[in-house]
C-alpha cells in the first residue's frame, strides 16, 4: 500500500477536494483500549489463506477510515462509503460528524491504490452506495437519496435528491437501512433490520399510505420509481448476492446465517411478530448448520466468555457481515459459485456450498476460507472486481457490532485477495458500443456482465438505438447452450424493454427450469399479470416437475387478484412430492391465505383436494378463525 506521502513522492496525481477536506470535522476516537493497533501491513501478514492465495493492503488509515460499504464503477475504480456518524449506545449517531464517499483507483495494477478523491463528504448515517444512471444512490436514514453526476466528472451536479424518506434513524442503531446492490432484474435491492419500524414513502406521502417494514429485503426501480418489500424476517442482514442463475441469498446473524430469498417469503424472526397475521409457521434458514456450538452454548455466550474451541471449529460465532457469491475469473474454479461472508467475532471468512434440494436450496458448510490474527479485524463487506480479485473492507475496531463502549474512528483497511497473478487492465465500459456491452454477457467474470447490463438499461432509458445489441442478445438466448449465458441475455433483453409478455410466456415451455423460473418472475414484475398469463401459470403448475419452478409459481400468487388465486393454488396443492419440503407448503400458504376469508367455499374445496397436509391444517384453522 502507498500512503499519500508515498504517492506524492512517486509523482502520482492525488486528486482531493480541498474545500471539503478543510471543513470536514475530525472524527474522534472514543474507544478506550490498551490493545495495540497493528499496522495495515502487519495485519495483512497475519492473514491465513489456502495455498496459492495472498492478501495485500489496497488501502489503510489514514487514507480510508470507517469503511462500511463499497461499489465498483464502470472504470474499475472502488468507491467506498465511510461512516463516521455511527456512535455508541447512548449517542447512537453523532450528527456533529459527517460521512463521506471516497474514490480509490489503482492506476498501475499493483493491487494498491494510486489515486484518491472525495466525491461527497456532507452525508450522515451513510450505510451503502450504488452507482449508475448518472449518479450515486445512497442510504442515509431517514432518507434514500440520489446524488447526480451526469457527466461523470466525480463532482456532484447538485444536492442529493431524496427518493424515499421515513427510514428510522434513531434507536434503530446498526439495524438501519443498508445494502444497495443492483439485481439481475434491473431493480436496486436493499436491506433493513429488526430493531425499529420504518415507515417509507416518497417525500410528502401521508403516513397511512407509507410502507411499514422491519427486518426485510426490499427493492426500488430506478426509472419507474417503484418501491416494494419482497421478503420479511430474520434479524439484521448486512449482505446479499445472486448466484449464476439469479437466485438471491442473504446473510444474517444469531438465528441462522444463510437464507434463500424468494419473493413473498416470511422468515423466522429473532423476536416479535410479523405485521401480517395468520402466517402460522415461518420459513427457517437455508443452511443446515450454524457457526457456533448450538448444542452446548447460547449465541450470546461468545460475547461473555469468548470464542470456545467448539464454536471456533463450527465457524466462529453468530454474527456475519458482508456476503459474496464468487463469480470472478481469478480464483480457482473450486471456489466459483460458493458463498463467502465475514464472521465478525471469529475474525475469518466463512464459506458455504449451495446445493439444490427439493423446491429450493440447502447451504453446506465448507472449510473457513480465511482467518485473521489481528484482534482489531472486523470484516464488513467483500466483493470481486474486474480483475477477479476480491476486495475486503475492515472496519478495524476492538468493539463488536453494537459499539457499546465507543468507537475507534481513525482506523480502517481494505484488503485485496488474489490467487496467483492478476493482469492490470485499463477499462471504461461506458465508452463501449451497445453491441460490445451485449457481448460482455459472455465474459467469464460476472462483474463485466452485471455492469454491461446496467449500462444497456441506462441507454434504453434514453432512447438509444440498441438494435445490434438486441440481435446479439437474441442470438445468445435462443442458440447458446449454456443456461447461465441464456439467463444473462434474458435479463438484458428485459432491462432494455425487448421482451414482451408473449415471448416470456413462450419461455414457460423452456426445457431449462431456471428460464421458466425467470419467465414467471418477469411476468409479474410489473404487478398484476394478465388473465391469459394466469391461465398459463395454472397449466404449467398442473404438469411441472421442477420443485423450484413450482416454488416461484407459489411466489407469484401474491401478485394475483384474490379471486384469481384459487385455480393456481389448487394446481400447486397437488404437489404431494413437496408436502414435506421446508419452504414450498409455507410459500403456497402465504399466497392463498388472504383469499380464504373472502371465499370459504373455494377454501373448503382446496382443503378437500389438497395433497399437502400442512396446507390442509392451515386452511382449516383459518376457516375456523374466520367463523369465530
Amino acid at each position: 500500500m502507498k500512503t499519500f506521502g508515498q504517492i506524492l513522492r512517486c509523482g502520482f496525481l492525488v486528486i482531493g477536494s480541498l474545500v471539503h477536506a478543510q471543513n470536514f470535522p475530525e472524527p474522534p476516537d472514543t474507544q478506550k483500549t490498551d490493545l495495540k493497533l497493528p499496522s495495515p501491513e502487519e495485519s495483512a501478514a497475519g492473514i491465513t489463506l489456502p495455498d496459492g492465495f495472498k492478501a495485500n493492503v489496497f488501502a489503510g488509515e489514514p487514507d480510508v477510515r470507517q469503511p462500511i460499504a463499497m461499489a465498483f464503477d464502470d472504470r474499475g475504480r472502488l468507491w467506498v462509503a465511510e461512516c463516521y456518524t455511527y456512535a455508541d449506545r447512548t449517542l447512537i449517531y453523532d450528527t456533529k460528524l459527517r460521512d463521506r464517499i471516497v474514490i480509490f483507483e489503482d492506476v498501475d495494477g499493483d493491487g494498491a491504490f494510486d489515486k484518491r478523491k472525495v466525491f461527497h463528504d456532507g452525508l450522515q448515517r451513510l450505510t451503502s452506495i450504488a452507482l449508475g444512471f448518472g449518479g450515486v444512490w445512497a442510504t442515509c436514514a431517514p432518507d434514500f437519496v440520489f446524488i447526480p453526476d451526469k457527466n461523470g466528472d466525480d463532482v456532484p451536479d447538485g444536492e442529493p435528491e431524496v427518493l424515499l424518506d421515513g427510514w428510522h434513524s434513531g434507536k434503530v442503531r446498526h439495524n438501519i437501512v443498508n445494502g444497495l446492490k443492483w439485481g439481475p432484474d434491473g431493480w436496486l435491492y436493499g436491506r433493513h433490520g429488526i430493531l425499529q419500524t420504518s415507515k417509507v414513502g416518497k417525500p410528502g406521502t401521508p403516513e397511512e399510505d407509507r410502507v411499514k417494514l422491519q427486518c426485510s429485503m426490499w427493492r426500488y426501480h430506478p426509472t419507474r420509481r417503484e418501491f416494494e418489500v419482497i421478503a420479511e424476517g430474520t434479524t439484521n442482514s448486512w449482505g446479499h448476492d445472486w448466484d449464476k442463475h439469479g437466485q438471491m441469498f442473504f446473510i444474517n446473524t444469531v438465528i441462522g446465517h444463510l437464507w434463500h430469498c424468494v419473493p413473498g417469503s416470511y422468515y423466522k424472526r429473532m423476536y416479535g411478530k410479523h405485521f401480517k397475521p395468520h402466517l402460522y409457521e415461518l420459513i427457517q434458514q437455508t443452511a443446515d448448520h450454524y457457526h457456533w456450538d448450538v448444542g452446548k452454548e447460547k449465541w450470546g455466550d461468545l460475547k461473555k466468555k469468548g470464542l470456545s474451541p467448539t464454536t471456533d471449529e463450527a465457524g466462529g460465532g453468530h454474527a456475519h457481515c458482508g456476503m459474496m457469491i464468487y463469480q470472478g475469473d481469478n480464483w480457482p474454479d473450486e471456489f466459483r459459485g460458493k458463498v463467502f461472508t465475514a464472521n465478525f467475532h471469529g475474525r475469518r471468512l466463512n464459506c458455504e456450498r449451495l446445493e439444490r434440494s427439493g423446491a429450493g436450496y440447502v447451504g453446506k458448510h465448507e472449510p473457513d476460507f480465511m482467518k485473521v490474527k489481528d484482534l482489531w479485524f472486523r470484516g464488513v463487506e467483500l466483493d470481486y472486481g474486474f480483475d477477479g480479485s476480491v476486495y475486503l473492507l475492515d472496519w478495524s475496531d476492538v468493539g463488536e457490532c453494537h459499539e457499546n463502549d465507543g468507537l475507534h474512528r481513525s482506523s480502517g483497511r481494505i484488503y485485496r485477495i488474489t490467487h496467483g497473478e492478476t493482469k492490470a487492465q485499463a477499462i471504461n465500459l461506458a465508452e463501449l458500443k451497445a453491441v460490445e456491452l451485449a457481448k460482455l454477457q459472455l465474459h467469464p467474470n460476472e462483474r463485466f456482465a452485471r455492469h454491461a447490463r446496467r449500462l444497456l438499461q441506462e441507454r434504453a432509458g434514453t432512447g438509444q438505438d440498441l438494435s445490434l445489441a438486441k440481435k446479439k442478445l437474441d442470438d445468445v438466448l435462443s442458440k447458446n447452450p449454456d443456461v447461465t449465458l441464456k439467463l444473462r441475455a434474458l435479463w438484458c433483453l428485459y432491462a432494455i424493454g425487448s421482451l414482451d409478455d408473449k415471448r416470456l410466456a413462450n419461455l414457460l415451455r423452456s426445457e431449462e427450469e431456471h428460464l421458466r423460473v425467470w419467465a414467471i418472475q418477469l411476468l409479474v414484475d410489473h404487478g398484476m399479470p394478465k388473465p391469459e398469463t394466469i391461465d398459463l401459470f395454472v397449466s404449467l403448475a398442473q404438469e411441472e416437475k421442477s420443485g423450484l419452478v413450482r416454488l416461484y409459481l407459489a411466489s407469484a400468487l401474491r401478485k394475483l387478484p384474490l379471486e384469481k388465486r384459487w385455480p393456481l393454488a389448487n394446481a400447486l396443492g397437488q404437489s404431494e412430492d413437496l408436502k414435506d419440503d421446508p419452504v414450498f407448503p409455507l410459500l403456497l400458504w402465504y399466497g392463498i391465505e388472504p383469499a380464504v376469508s373472502t371465499n370459504l367455499t373455494a377454501a373448503i374445496k382446496l382443503l378437500t383436494k389438497c395433497k399437502i397436509p400442512k396446507l390442509r391444517r392451515f386452511i382449516a384453522r383459518r376457516i375456523t378463525e374466520t367463523k369465530e
